[in-house]
């Protein structure tokens, strides 16, 4: 019997990656971020790209960009970690009560933004300064987001006027099976 309570060392992922990678500090990076498993080509070592922060210039810091539809986005992408995009891609699930259509394809999200304590602000508007239904919009936003992202706030604004011009073709499709023609909208 043995009295050795404590186990043997186990092989960890992180030993099978510094073993692919051939190197430790390229499999502390692709840890850190798995994208830059992609950045390399294990099938020589000479031909491997350099992971040092000069071949990535958003090597730990926040990503940007902007998303087919204009909408800004900004997030940390760390490993296990919602995206600006995850958010975005989440919040087609939340559907404007008075007109059936997501926020997202009626335009009412003006931006996305994750730090890096994985909380989400939405900049967002709505179809006019009045509606009623800003709490209900709130709530189908914690709905969606739960689990997703630890926190969130929604950054009411309303410059710019939001405009049927800002909804985008999927959501014009939505809006036109639901009988809404754009062609005899009164323009101001």
């Amino acid at each position: 019997m043995n009295d050795n309570l404590v186990p043997e060392p186990e092989s960890s992922v992180f030993d099978s990656v510094t073993k692919v990678m051939g190197d430790e500090l390229a499999a502390r990076k692709v840890m850190a971020n798995p994208q830059f498993a992609a950045m390399t080509n294990t099938g020589n070592a000479g031909d491997e790209q350099s992971l040092d922060s000069s071949s990535d210039p958003d090597a730990g810091s926040s990503l940007s960009g902007v998303a087919e539809g204009g909408i800004p986005l900004k997030a940390v992408d760390d490993i296990g970690r919602a995206t600006a995009a995850d958010v975005k891609e989440a919040l087609h699930q939340v559907i404007d009560p008075e007109l059936g259509v997501d926020v997202i394809d009626l335009g009412l999200v003006y931006g996305i933004e994750i730090d890096s304590l994985s909380r989400a602000i939405i900049t967002m508007t709505l179809t006019t300064p009045a509606c009623p239904l800003t709490d209900l919009i709130e709530d189908e936003c914690a709905s969606t987001l739960a689990g997703l992202v630890e926190e969130f706030r929604i950054d009411w604004t309303w410059q710019p006027r939001w405009s049927t011009e800002m909804i985008t073709p999927d959501g014009r499709d939505q809006l036109a099976a639901l009988g809404f023609n754009f062609d005899n909208l009164p323009t101001y």
